[in-house]
């Protein structure tokens, strides 16, 4: 019977006799699911069906069954491979200046956030014309603090090879004018050192990482407790903290010790999730600011002996000038190295009288009402007792004089967004 002939009795028992027509749909129906559902499960099973004896399961990888958690402490490595980076546009080593960072924000309320934000790859590093001055001042830390400021745990060795490695690749593709990679080494244009970053190196590799980069780099490693813990670090330049005191230490244990405010309340939980899941093709950033009551890039010395027991605000003088006033601000990067999984920490530090960023359209303005929206324990964190009288009276002043000479405060926002 073909198509046609069938389509025509099945009309004429539909006028003729409805019911028997109506059995027969049924049981048609009934037919065709049963024959669905067979060949679903046949799918299934050929899909879930072992693999065939001519290609026997690798006997040197154990591959993680989807679902089950990770082993704390132990990473598959990811073939993530980071993107080389263009050229930095037009960059030299004189005029290239350090970028206008200002991440400071109007009152009348401070929040206390994490305040992470994603950036590019390619600006993973920022390299300008104080790079002499940053470079030589990590040169002294080093020949003077050793091991007190720049160290690697045994089991972070690995991470620390693979950062030098992603620094090897990144800086002669961004700033082909300052570094030439040759083999096994990386030249530095400016100063003619030659840094050995393949094979048996030379020294500790946080050191050689340090002396390539203005930033100050730190690497968390996650141990089998599950936390990350501060197991690498060159920590040259950090003006109120010590490498020595951290070292080892968790990443709740760093921020409860330096009695960061709001760290239970507000920033664990997503700090500690942050690090937990971070994939090695993201990368995000954050920026802080401080003041600071005299001009050591290195070491605030207005606190207290870098070798001191205890240092606080504490033992500053008191509504020190003006001219001693500083601003301290850090842009921070993260990332996860993807061979090893440690999460690679950069700090970099832009430092400026305060008398200069306060000529600075809208500067003076937006700064003292950030300063004011401190709570007591930001307040005594960032040591605001030993200079907000003299600073606040200056910002006020400088603030009254762009608004006399005709700033429109109306257009802050288009020309000086935040960060800047």
């Amino acid at each position: 019977m073909d198509l046609t002939t069938a389509l025509t009795w099945l009309r004429t028992l539909w006028q003729t006799t409805p019911p028997l027509y109506l059995a027969l749909a049924l049981a048609l129906a009934l037919l065709i699911l049963t024959a669905t559902t067979t060949t679903s499960y046949l799918l299934q099973a050929l899909a879930s069906k072992p693999p065939s004896p001519s290609k026997p399961a690798s006997k040197t990888t154990t591959p993680r069954i989807p679902g089950t958690p990770r082993i704390p402490g132990v990473w598959p490595p990811s073939a993530y491979k980071f993107p080389t980076p263009p050229p930095y546009p037009n960059w030299t080593l004189t005029g290239t200046k350090p970028l206008p960072y200002r991440p400071f924000r109007y009152g009348p309320t401070y929040h206390t956030t994490m305040g992470l934000r994603a950036v590019p790859p390619a600006e993973w590093i920022e390299l300008d014309s104080d790079f002499p001055k940053y470079h030589g001042a990590k040169a002294r830390r080093l020949a003077e603090r050793g091991d007190k400021c720049c160290r690697t745990a045994p089991e972070a060795r690995a991470a620390a090879v693979e950062l030098l490695e992603e620094l090897r690749a990144y800086l002669p593709a961004r700033y082909p004018g300052l570094y030439r990679r040759t083999e096994g080494e990386l030249e530095n244009l400016w100063s003619g050192e030659r840094f050995r970053v393949e094979g048996e190196l030379e020294e500790d590799p946080m050191r050689t990482c340090a002396r390539l980069v203005q930033d100050d780099l730190a690497i968390m490693v996650e141990r089998a407790d599950g936390q990350y813990h501060l197991l690498a670090g060159a920590i040259l330049l950090p003006g109120f903290w010590r490498l020595e005191d951290k070292f080892g230490m968790g990443l709740s244990e760093i921020h409860t010790s330096g009695e960061v405010p709001q760290f239970r309340e507000r920033l664990e939980k997503g700090m500690t999730n942050f690090f937990r899941r971070v994939k090695p093709e993201e990368m995000v950033a954050r920026n802080n600011y401080f003041l600071q009551v005299d001009d050591d890039l290195a070491w605030s010395w207005s606190i207290g002996s870098e070798d001191a027991e205890h240092v606080s605000w504490g033992t500053a003088e008191k509504n020190r000038a003006i001219e001693h006033h500083h601003f301290r601000s850090e842009r921070q990067t993260f990332r996860r190295l993807p061979k090893s999984g440690g999460v690679v920490f950069t700090i970099r530090t832009y430092f400026h009288p305060i008398a200069e960023i306060a000529e600075e359209d809208y500067v003076p303005g937006r700064l003292a009402s950030a300063i004011r929206s401190w709570g007591d324990d930001v307040s005594r964190y960032k040591g605001k007792e030993r200079y907000g009288e003299v600073l606040l009276e200056y910002l006020d002043k400088k603030h009254d004089e762009q608004v006399e000479r005709g700033l429109d405060l109306s257009r802050e926002d288009e020309v000086r967004a935040y960060p800047y």
